[in-house]
């Protein structure tokens, strides 16, 4: 024994026996009580040094009385004994600690500063310990919360008194103030002896010094302050609820932090049970004298794998009106149940499987808390112990049911998220095109994704035929999400249609797009205020004849372009800003594409990612985009796959990709027409002989008409130089007048006297559509002619 380690071991004579009654430790002390060494005792059964033979059985924790022993040469020593069992903190077996003191002391000693201590006249539990930390002296105070009396435990140290590894600290702390003469507070949540169930503890230790100074031993005074320990608890629990309950807007994953939140600080196992939505998204009401349908949501237990559950999480279970859970819905308030008062005989009677696992785990008490919000039942939470003796306080209840209402509250916005967002999925799902339309221009592939937490945006994409068999391509992006969002990308796409048909070129279809987010801007501003509604666009027009595009875009990145053979690369286009500002220019470009080159459109929301920059996102799309593939809908999966993370975006995508084809010289026919009315005839007779080469005849007679009509009208009211053009494929033949005028016909009913506007009506009876378009240089008028009609 040294100053900085007081404990004298052999001052008391203990002994470690495990749960089977073998002897595992044997001291110093218990030779000298005894005169056994260790070695003729460690590893025999303990009952063999029991006198008479009788082992005790003990009915608690704790065990202490007077018992006969064999001293090694054969006389009886009876002995008053201590016994603690001990749970060690690595989940290994228990074992009985026995310990008795050996010396006494002489608490009388009117010299004694230890023995002088005052200590009846204390209202705390006190205690006095030596340099060796050994009991000398406790008031009554301090004898009722350790349940012994003074005579029996003096001599002993505070880890054999209390048996439990807060003693072990509490001991490590007073051996420090023996060594350092400084006071300190030690707290700790423990079960005293003369406790039936653990309180908070303020430990505060003293050095207790001499007259000259030195320290003698160390005074421990204890004060209760489990209530405010418990209140400190609970606010805690109540504020770290109201941090993790609703960290995202999914119904499952707030389940499970409810769940999470409450064990082991509430119970030992907790299940949140919800109620189906009914058809308008909210939780249907439980319905009375009937088993209620509950789905298992999520569920939490202190054992690994939560064996004690019966239901597994997303399964349907019916509760019969008898249970707890049921009985709580109906009744719109918190049940406590007591499994040992048969509070659930009645149900676990009709439970085989509930009932067999409440007999293994030794569950106690449940408390079903019903789990409502904005006047709706939605589900009950279910909390059970097993594991903790004590059964549920009035306290436990309140607090169950704050953090309970907490949690419904987050369940409900996350089902009427849920709801919003399958409304705004369903609507923006209903704006987009079924399907892409076949085209001889183009074969194309589209994906859109919408964002995983802020919900549907107004992302869209679209592929429109156009006139001369060219087609237009488009994606853009309303600025916002939800149902407005995908309201205004609807009124986008529609207008990028309509100006689509009257064929305006990219950068003038942008410039009236710009000025329609102005104006829906003003109106749902309502104060006048332009930048309420933004959009971005990126347009273009292929034209499988000349095999050139035109380009323009208003906010988005610039597409990519692969060449048949040959390595992806950026299509470099004007930077036009987004539609919504006003007033600024739009320019177009065009390229030349190859037959069979690939373009790949797409929103921001594909490259600006949260784990890398907008450079490292391009690259990544250029070597997707750079791997063969069978199929344009192999390679939308692969960049989807290279460049967004698997637990979802953070903004909607949408992608678009499209294969381009090229028209052979060989199915376009094309005549310059002089201004002579006389030779319409020659020209209606080359077209003829031109369908004839073709194989065409069937449409001879339509086509004959319709390109009579149409270069008569350019030669009588058109400008030089005219122009004829026919162009087919396996399903459509296309006639096609230009000329230099910037005058479009009108088609008109004629009246009954006038000998002429027959024409136009004639050639809309007769084709599939018909429709101009301004060029550069003039106009050209075109009319389609079904040849799967013709057949």
């Amino acid at each position: 024994m040294t100053p900085h380690d007081p404990i004298d071991d052999a001052a008391t004579a203990r002994a470690v026996i495990d749960e089977h009654g073998t002897l595992l430790e044997w001291n110093a002390g218990a030779r000298r009580l005894l005169g056994w060494p260790a070695a003729d005792v460690v590893g025999r059964p303990a009952a063999q040094l029991l006198a008479d033979g009788r082992v005790p059985v003990p009915t608690g924790p704790r065990w202490d009385g007077t018992l006969p022993l064999l001293h090694q040469d054969g006389h009886r020593v009876r002995v008053w004994l201590l016994a603690h069992h001990r749970l060690p903190r690595d989940g290994s077996p228990g074992h009985w600690l026995v310990v008795t003191p050996l010396e006494a002391t002489d608490a009388d000693s009117p010299d004694d500063p230890l023995g002088t201590a005052s200590l009846t006249q204390s209202p705390c539990a006190v205690a006095v310990y030596d340099e060796r930390l050994r009991l000398r002296r406790i008031n009554e105070a301090m004898a009722q919360v350790i349940g012994l009396p003074e005579e029996r435990i003096q001599g002993l140290r505070i880890s054999e008194i209390g048996g439990k590894a807060q003693s072990e600290e509490l001991e490590e702390h007073m051996a420090g103030v023996l060594a350092t003469g400084r006071a300190r507070d030690v707290q700790t949540y423990m079960r005293a002896g003369g406790e039936e169930r653990a309180h908070a503890w303020l430990a505060r230790m003293a050095p207790v010094t001499d007259g000259d100074g030195r320290v003698r031993g160390v005074c421990l005074a204890a004060h209760d302050f489990t209530e405010n320990y418990l209140s400190r608890e609970r606010l805690q629990l109540v504020n770290e609820a109201s941090v993790r309950i609703g960290s995202t807007l999914d119904v499952t994953r707030t389940a499970q932090e409810l769940a999470d939140v409450c064990v082991p600080a509430l119970a030992d196992f907790v299940s949140v049970d919800l109620l189906d939505p009914d058809g308008e998204g909210t939780a249907a009401s439980p319905p009375a004298d009937a088993p209620v349908p509950l789905r298992r949501a999520a569920h939490r237990s202190v054992n690994p794998g939560s064996p004690e559950a019966v239901v597994e999480p997303g399964h349907l279970e019916l509760y019969p009106p008898q249970s707890p859970q049921a009985g709580s819905l109906t009744a719109g308030r918190t049940i406590v149940a007591s499994v040992p008062s048969g509070d659930v005989d009645a149900w676990l009677s009709q439970d085989r499987r509930r009932r067999a696992r409440v007999k293994e785990y030794g569950i106690h008490s449940t408390m079903s808390v019903p789990i409502r919000a904005r006047g709706l039942t939605l589900g009950v939470a279910v909390l059970t112990r097993f594991r903790r003796p004590d059964p549920f306080t009035q306290d436990d209840v309140l607090l169950a049911e704050e953090i309970t209402a907490r949690a419904a509250v987050c369940v409900d916005n996350a089902r009427r998220y849920s709801r919003e967002r399958e409304t705004a999925l369903a609507l923006q799902r209903s704006l987009l095109p079924r399907g892409l339309p076949r085209t001889p221009a183009v074969d194309a592939a589209s994906r859109y994704l919408p964002a995983a937490r802020s919900g549907v945006g107004g992302d869209w994409f679209d592929v429109i035929p156009l006139s001369g068999m060219r087609v237009a391509l488009c994606v853009g992006d309303v600025v916002g999400h939800g149902i407005q969002a995908s309201a205004t990308m609807g009124r986008l796409r529609t207008a990028v249609r309509t100006l689509a048909d009257i064929d305006l070129a990219p950068d003038e279809l942008l410039t009236h797009l710009d000025d329609l987010v102005l104006r829906l801007s003003e109106e749902s501003d309502g104060e006048g205020n332009p930048g309420e509604v933004g959009a971005t666009c990126l347009y273009a027009v292929y034209d499988p004849v000349s095999r050139r595009c035109t380009l323009a875009r208003a906010g988005l990145p610039s597409p990519v372009m692969v060449p048949p053979t040959g390595a992806p690369r950026r299509i470099e286009l004007p930077a036009g800003p987004p539609l919504g500002l006003g007033g600024l220019p739009f320019e177009s470009a065009e390229v030349d594409l190859p037959e069979g080159s690939v373009l790949a459109f797409f929103t921001d929301g594909l490259i600006e990612t949260r784990e890398r920059d907008v450079d490292a996102s391009q690259a990544l799309l250029l070597e997707a985009l750079a791997v063969p593939a069978d199929s344009l809908e192999e390679s939308c999966d692969r960049i989807l796959h290279a460049l967004l993370p698997p637990g979802g975006v953070a903004d909607d995508v949408a992608l678009l990709l499209a294969r381009t084809r090229g028209l052979p010289a060989s199915q376009v026919a094309t005549w310059d027409i002089p201004a002579d009315p006389a030779l319409v005839g020659p020209i209606r007779k080359q077209a003829v002989e031109q369908l004839d080469a073709w194989d065409l005849s069937g449409a001879s007679f339509t086509a004959e008409l319709v390109v009579s009509e149409l270069v008569t009208n350019a030669i009588r009211y058109g400008s030089q130089p005219i122009r004829l053009r026919l162009i087919h494929d396996a399903a459509t033949l296309i006639c096609e007048v230009s000329d230099a005028s910037h005058t479009a016909p009108h088609l008109r009913r004629a009246k009954t006297w006038d000998e002429g506007g027959r024409g136009l009506l004639l050639v809309a009876q007769l084709t599939q559509r018909w429709g101009s378009r301004h060029t550069p240089s003039g106009k050209t008028i075109w009319a389609e002619l079904s040849l799967l009609d013709e057949v």
